[in-house]
This record gives C-alpha cells, structure tokens and sequence, in this order.
C-alpha cells in the first residue's frame, strides 16, 4: 500500500511538473525520437517524433528502450517500435508500457507512411491507450497523430505533427479526454558525423515548450547525444555503440527537482548500417 501511494503521489507531480509523462503523448522521450528531422542519422525510433520520418526508413530495424524515471521502479517505462519499407509505403509499429501492478499504462500504435516526391514526406498514425488500477478502474481510448516533412534542402528538414487533433477519450462517457498537441520541428544534417534539431511543442492547457538536441559521432562506431526541454529546464544526454547491424546507448536525464532517469537502448538493423 506504501509503494500504491508512493507511486500516486510521484505520478501526481510528473503530470503537473514534467513535460507529458504520461504515455498519452511522449514527446516526453526526445532522446529517441531526436533523429525525426533528419535522413542521414534516422532509426526506428524516428517516427516517435514526426511519423511522416518513417517514410525515410531504408532497412527494416527494431529498437528498445527503457528508462527508469528518477530511479523509481514504479514510474519506469518501456518503449519497443518496429519499421518495415516496403513498395506500398513504409509501416511501423509502437508499444509502450509505464508504471507498475498498481498502476500502469499502456499504448500501441501502428503508423504508416510514405513518399510525396523529393521534397515531402506524410505519415500518420492509429493509437490504443489503456490504463489500469487493479480492482479500481480501466479505460481505453483510441485516437490518431499525423505527420508533414518538409525537405528544403538535402540537409536542412523541416515539418508538422499533430497528436489527437480530433476525439480521444477516455470512459464509457468520454469523461476524460486526451491532450492535444501541435509540433513544428527543424533538423540540420551538417554532415555525416553531425546533426542538430530543435522543436517547438504546444500542448493542450501547458505553455509552449522547445527542445533542442544535437548528435556527433566521433568514429564509425561511437556517438554522443546530448540536449534541453524549457518547460522543465531538463538536459538530456547519452552515448552508443554501433556494430554493424546492433546498436546499444547509455542514456540519462536530469530534472533539476526529481532527479536523474537512466535509460538503455537496443537497437538492430536488418541490414548492416554500412551496406
């Protein structure tokens, strides 16, 4: 029972305090989703962050994460997505999972997107949510995000998301509704061993929030990531390991009252990233 009023009271804060730790919208990852706006450095974790990103997807891949919020068991989350292209459009599906027996969430996407020409790219994306409180309560509602890239140059990428524009909500009589949210984004590819983003996110009854990210690789097989959320003044930041088709990060966050959130990522292509 501790550990139940323990977790109700983090969660609490981390709604009002946190940008979006609810698995509802999780723009609160942009460790995994920093490669949206770019096609040099992108992954499978791409179209976290803008799902027209999957259209870039070259080679089937699968990737995991997770991280342990503020080192607490019970607030720790799990991320698993997959991109497979094909002929018809690339697809890609999403599964995460928060909390613990007394409480947890869970969502499950599958996202599809393809090609306008040269210069564009769209996606979009069908979501369940769900959570549950054992002998409490359960609710799920569906709801859709969509994504617009814009590439202006071969290095400079641009684009749009929006999350539940319409619907979302949660109960028998739609009691509780699903944020919205819009999001503009620009990604610089500099060059292979270097990238910067920066994304400007407004959700529904918060106040504008800008993340800012950059990736250096310093050999074929090592990079760094590092970068800062305003709304929370939290940094961000992680290494990895690339060998040939399998990728491992090292990850971690800071919130200047709650504290560090370590994470690991297992990422593996199909296809040797150098072929």
């Amino acid at each position: 029972m501790k550990t139940f009023f323990l977790f109700v009271f983090v969660f609490i804060i981390l709604c009002n305090a946190v940008l979006s730790q609810s698995l509802r919208y999780t723009i609160a990852q942009p460790y995994i989703s920093l490669s949206a706006y770019s096609i040099q450095h992108n992954d499978p974790f791409s179209f976290y962050g803008n799902q027209a990103a999957l259209a870039q997807i070259k080679n089937a891949g699968a990737a995991v994460f997770a991280e342990r919020r503020f080192l607490l068991a019970e607030t720790s989350v799990y991320h698993i997505a997959g991109a497979m292209p094909t002929a018809f459009g690339n697809f890609g599906l999403q599964v995460q999972y928060a909390g613990f027996k007394n409480f947890n969430e869970q969502k499950m996407g599958l996202a599809y997107a393809r090609s306008l020409g040269k210069k564009a790219d769209i996606g979009i994306q069908f979501n369940y949510n769900s959570y549950r409180v054992p002998n409490y309560a359960n609710a799920a509602a569906i709801n859709v995000e969509v994504g617009l890239m814009m590439h202006v140059t071969d290095q400079l990428h641009a684009g749009i998301h929006m999350y539940n524009p319409v619907g979302g909500k949660f109960g028998k009589n739609s009691e509780e509704k699903l944020a919205s949210a819009f999001k503009a984004g620009i990604g610089y590819d500099a060059s292979e061993n270097f990238y910067i983003a920066t994304e400007l996110i407004k959700e529904e009854d918060k106040p504008i929030n800008v993340i800012v990210g950059m990736q250096y690789r310093f050999a074929q097989q090592f990079f760094a990531r590092a970068g800062f959320m305003s709304e929370t003044g939290s940094f961000y930041g992680g290494a990895g390991l690339q060998l040939k088709k399998i990728r491992i990060d090292i990850s971690s966050s800071y919130h200047p009252q709650l504290g560090f959130s370590p994470g690991i990522l297992f990422l593996m292509n199909f296809k040797n990233q150098e072929e």
